[in-house]
């Protein structure tokens, strides 16, 4: 009987022994996370690198150590935005990553337990994604790229390099949140300045040409673009078009001087987007979103490019090129 025993216990021992090896060989989990965006993917690749970038500083390597759903949507088809964020709750993914203001609506919208991370939002309390800066207290978090006050400072930048700069077309969108408050500091600028706007509301592609046709008609010497992800997305066209009517612009983001825009003095918005890879490590380390302070624009970015000044017979003064981070020649 002892020995029977004895055999059934180094039976039951070599089962415990085979059960915890299989268990320590089970590969570990992959993290799963969604990417929504606003604007096609060749629309937003910078940010997209910068959002990869961010990942690899902390050790995430696509595909081996952590996996990403990318959902994607155009300006003009926001409409899609609601059904591909469902797609990514049905998927079960552990994180969120939204693409500005629409995306994490859409995403607010489908989930409230799912952790969603905001690569960048123009107000987040005034948007209703958070109850504060400090305490965003929900399953929402990440990057707010407030910054109204540099709209100001744009057009002083335009003031100082468009010679007797009077009259002034402002491209917005009415719809975009943070556009009034933008709006609100250039009218207090251009007061002081002595200058004229002329406000255009871009709601759509189609709209852009026209806005154009009224700044020549106008007889504007300069234009300042406004944030919003219609004019992120026809960049092309717009950069395009205010070379054609020879009018110095001001961009929102440093993706339209790479396109050959003139210039841009805006929050970095590719810096945010790398940023937001320490949020999504954070939560999946357990943080939870609602203890996660929203982060607030620290770095900026005065772009020039002079191949676009001298198409438009624009001369840059020395001391305004001295102040850039970066000049394209």
């Amino acid at each position: 009987m002892s020995r029977r025993i004895l055999v059934l216990f180094c039976l039951l021992i070599a089962v415990l022994l085979i059960a915890g090896s299989a268990e320590a060989q089970q590969p570990a989990k992959v993290p799963r996370i969604g990417f929504l965006g606003g604007v096609s993917p060749s629309a937003n690749s910078a940010r997209i690198a910068a959002f990869r970038q961010g990942l690899a500083e902390l050790g995430y390597v696509e595909g081996k150590n952590i996996l990403i759903e990318w959902r994607h949507t155009e300006a003009a088809k926001l409409d899609r935005l609601p059904v591909l964020a469902a797609e990514l709750v049905r998927l079960k993914i552990e994180i969120i990553v939204t693409g500005g203001p629409p995306a994490t609506r859409s995403a607010k919208e489908a989930t409230a337990t799912i952790p969603i991370v905001m690569g960048f939002d123009d107000d987040p309390v005034g948007n209703g994604f958070v109850k504060s800066l400090a305490r965003p207290g929900g399953n929402i978090t990440g990057l707010s790229a407030l910054a109204p006050e540099i709209s100001g400072k744009q057009l002083e930048l335009l003031r100082e390099i468009v010679p007797r700069l009077s009259r002034v077309v402002v491209l917005g969108t009415s719809i975009r949140p943070g556009n009034r408050q933008a709006l609100e500091e250039i009218e207090v600028a251009a007061q002081a300045f002595g200058m004229k706007l002329q406000y255009l509301d871009v709601l759509g592609p189609k709209d852009i040409e026209t806005a154009f046709r009224a700044a020549s008609t106008g007889r504007a010497d300069a234009v300042l673009v406004l944030s919003s992800p219609v004019f992120t997305s026809e960049r092309t066209q717009i950069v395009d078009l205010a070379a054609k009517s020879r009018l110095p612009a001001m961009y929102p983001q440093q993706e339209f001087v790479q396109e050959g825009a003139l210039m841009t003095y805006s929050v970095s918005v590719t810096n945010m987007y790398r940023r937001a890879a320490t949020y999504v490590d954070k939560i999946l380390k357990g943080a939870k979103p609602a203890d996660l302070p929203i982060e607030q624009p620290t770095k900026f970015e005065f772009v020039i490019n002079l191949k676009a000044a001298k198409q438009i017979g624009l001369t840059i003064p020395p001391n305004v090129l001295a102040r850039a981070n970066r000049v394209i020649r």
